[in-house]
């Protein structure tokens, strides 16, 4: 081989390795270090928002006054039906979402908005979505694959699955729609809402005051949380839908039953 074809070889071979250097060294960053971070970016969000709940503030609720913002809760603490959270400033912590199917030391703090840099820091609300417990649907997006994976294991949910949302005076505990006893998520459902469906990144139906039913009057309570579909691709979306099983649970009680320990 003349030595200027063996040099040419040589250097797209060197250029190749290099490449892949970098792909890896990409691949381990969005695989490992974003979750690093994420999970530093967490740690300020729940410390931050446990010491407003401490001091007796909710980022959730109208200071006494104040000419703008949401609205205080009605009744019993159960915010106002359709209420959202429009006016709290983008990324703030507005409430702590666990799910025990995925362990019960699973815990994220929930951000306002649903963009980019929100959704880099933590599961995000829906803006246009009402609060938690809430008649309608409060709509949650989360990162399957890095920034902290949220909720990478969506799919392992079932139906009665249990889903609690905490705020400063409130647990919401919202059950997985289908029926856990054959683990249909279609089965026994309400105006026919799965529990679990795939739509395509367009769909936004399914975040609905009533999912997949467009221009209907909500009754329920409900949350929907959403996540990309199939891992490492933003093609589709996984959704899960739930319903508010029961009453607030007062947060000065204690846990809910659901993140009690079986046993």
């Amino acid at each position: 081989m003349p030595n200027a074809v063996r040099t040419t070889v040589r250097g797209i071979g060197q250029i190749l390795i290099t490449l892949g250097v970098v792909v890896l060294l990409f691949i381990g960053y969005e695989l490992w270090f974003t979750d690093v971070l994420n999970a530093r970016t967490q740690h300020r969000l729940t410390t931050k928002l446990e010491k407003q709940w401490s001091e007796g503030d909710d980022p959730l609720v109208r200071p006494s006054g104040s000419p703008s913002g949401p609205a205080s809760p009605g009744p019993g603490g159960q915010p106002l039906p359709g209420e959202s959270v429009r006016q709290v400033p983008l990324g703030t912590g507005i409430a702590i979402i666990r799910i025990p199917r995925f362990g019960l030391d699973y815990a994220r703090t929930i951000v306002q908005g649903t963009g980019e840099a929100q959704l880099n820091d933590g599961p995000g609300h829906y803006v246009d979505s009402p609060l938690p417990g809430a008649v309608g649907n409060v709509a949650i997006a989360g990162h399957r694959v890095s920034k902290g994976s949220p909720f990478l294991d969506l799919d392992k949910l079932l139906p009665g699955d249990a889903i609690v949302i905490e705020t400063k005076d409130f647990w919401y505990t919202y059950r997985v729609l289908g029926d856990a006893a054959t683990g249909s998520f279609t089965a026994n459902t309400p105006d026919g809402i799965p529990g679990r469906e795939i739509v395509s990144s367009t769909d936004s139906e399914v975040l609905d005051p009533v999912p997949d039913h467009p221009g209907q009057r909500p009754t329920m309570r409900m949350i929907t949380l959403t996540t990309c579909h199939p891992k490492f691709s933003a093609s589709h979306r996984m959704i899960v839908h739930g319903l508010l099983a029961g009453v607030p649970y007062p947060r000065s009680a204690g846990d809910p039953p659901a993140l009690r320990p079986a046993g």
